[in-house]
């Protein structure tokens, strides 16, 4: 008897923890829409990593506007040319990674800034099922409530573009001494161009892969700088 009714006082606490947790995220996401985020578990692992090396944690939050156009578009053709047009997810790109990731050891990532958005801001690095698909909830959940330039806009406030940084203002003061609004097209796609790995693909001093990448992000640039669309969200 005493199970019987321990059981249905569980389950019923449960439903009740469940459903103040889902309106508390969601809640966070509507609020997120005008007030940045005060940390992310990235940035926390960051911080931690660079405790005790002398190397200093930099971010610094700006407003769409205080960006150069420039770095905006970089970090479209450099991240998600599509990003205007999807709802979230690229679709194509995904299957042509799963078919890669299939075949190759080395795996290809398909993510569109908007995932890359739900995972910086809410989640953690790392691959796992679970992850995945709460990023794939709260993906479709900035898509509908944020929209296009509010994703942008956090995405580059809170992509790690170096060792310790984040956003692209801290980016453009390190490795620049100038603001996120002065960057040229040059300095723009060097930042952008570190993005898959902003350890690795250093910006000062540039490493090999990242000047590369870099010369490649400046003819995505010019291709994708008469798109309607994409102007549009850069302005």
């Amino acid at each position: 008897m005493k199970l019987k009714g321990i059981v249905p006082r569980t389950w019923r606490l449960l439903k009740r923890i469940f459903l103040i947790l889902f309106v508390a995220q969601l809640l966070y996401i509507i609020l997120l829409r005008w007030v940045n985020p005060p940390i992310t578990v990235t940035m926390i692992s960051s911080w931690f990593s660079l405790w005790g090396t002398g190397k200093s944690f930099k971010r610094d939050y700006v407003n769409l506007d205080e960006m150069s156009q420039h770095v905006k578009l970089a970090v479209i053709a450099s991240e998600d040319q599509l990003f205007p047009d999807h709802d979230g997810f690229d679709f194509k790109s995904i299957e042509k990674a799963m078919k890669h990731n299939q075949k190759s050891k080395k795996i290809r990532g398909a993510s569109t800034i908007s995932q890359q958005v739900a995972k910086n801001v809410f989640l953690w690095q790392g691959r796992s099922y679970i992850r995945k698909g709460l990023e794939v909830y709260f993906t479709f959940m900035i898509e509908k409530i944020w929209g296009k330039k509010r994703i942008l806009e956090m995405y580059l406030n809170v992509a790690e573009t170096g060792e310790g940084i984040f956003g692209v203002e801290a980016a453009a003061q390190a490795n620049y001494r100038k603001p996120a609004a002065s960057l040229n097209r040059e300095e723009s796609a060097m930042i952008a161009a570190c993005l898959p790995n902003p350890v690795k693909y250093t910006v000062n001093p540039p490493a090999r892969i990242t000047a590369w990448r870099q010369r490649r992000i400046l003819v995505q640039m010019r291709n994708l700088a008469p798109d309607p669309d994409v102007a549009a969200l850069i302005k």
